[in-house]
């Protein structure tokens, strides 16, 4: 239950289109609900509004995932994730990271310095500060996916290939890869809707491991809005489903049922 809620936040905007395209924009906004079978187990939303870092805006992306119903007093999950990045290159200003996971909880805000490839994090929970080395054009947990939603080359993978990218989480610098799988009609409440699957892949040894089988549905548009999540269990599979959206840049692709 807490995997597919972070995994959420994590893959919900994992979506791609060319540079030269406006998949998203000030006023995105859905909603995915989280379930194992008929059984509602949660929901995260992502939204994308709009702040000034630097004198200049920049888009401001808050996740949320949260546990709701009998789940809720199984195992209450409240997570908040936020990003700062600039409009035009992608790059993050800085990220906000507080939850609370079952009595597991973090409070901590990262801000980067893009010319010198360091960040600075500070931990409100234990009152400490500390300064990373960073890669250069790294990315936080949720602009990564941002950035990949304009990513020149995802349109142009073939089956098997991977794109790569260098993700700051967790006090550390680690490798984030997305394979390609290939293209499916996926039947959602909306309708048939064409989507592009992809298969989120991590270093060995992180929160998400490569072996993990976790399968993202993204929509095969000018949107390339998050369709589905899917985490393989040993008895059955935990989903996150599209629930609702506003605000899309571009209109969403439903095909008749013939």
């Amino acid at each position: 239950m807490k995997k597919i809620l972070v995994l959420a936040i994590l893959f919900l905007t994992v979506s791609f289109d060319s540079l030269q395209d406006t998949p998203f924009d000030t006023g995105e906004w859905f909603k995915f609900r989280i379930h194992y079978g008929l059984v509602t187990a949660g929901y995260a939303t992502l939204e994308v509004k709009e702040a000034v870092k630097n004198n200049k805006k920049v888009y401001h992306a808050v996740g949320r995932g949260y546990t709701t119903g009998m789940s809720k007093w199984l195992f209450n999950v409240e997570d908040n994730y936020e990003t700062y990045f600039d409009k035009a290159t992608g790059k993050p200003y800085q990220y906000v990271r507080k939850i609370d996971e079952g009595g597991y909880t973090k409070d901590e805000e990262g801000f980067f310095n893009q010319d010198k490839n360091t960040i600075l994090v500070k931990d409100y929970k234990n009152k400490s500060n500390q300064t990373f080395a960073t890669s250069e054009n790294i990315q936080d947990i949720v602009s990564t996916f941002y950035y990949l939603r304009k990513h020149p080359s995802a349109n142009k993978l073939k089956v098997g290939e991977s794109i790569a990218i260098d993700m700051f989480f967790d006090q550390e610098t680690t490798k984030f890869k997305l394979k390609y799988i290939g293209k499916e009609d996926l039947d959602t409440k909306f309708g048939v809707v064409p989507c592009m699957i992809f298969r989120p892949l991590v270093q060995s040894g992180r929160v998400f491991k490569e072996q993990e089988s976790v399968t993202v549905w993204i929509s095969d548009d000018d949107n390339k809005l998050p369709v589905r999540i899917k985490a393989s269990l040993a008895i059955g599979s935990l989903k996150a489903d599209l629930e609702s959206f506003k605000g899309l840049s571009n209109p969403f692709t439903i095909k008749v049922k013939q």
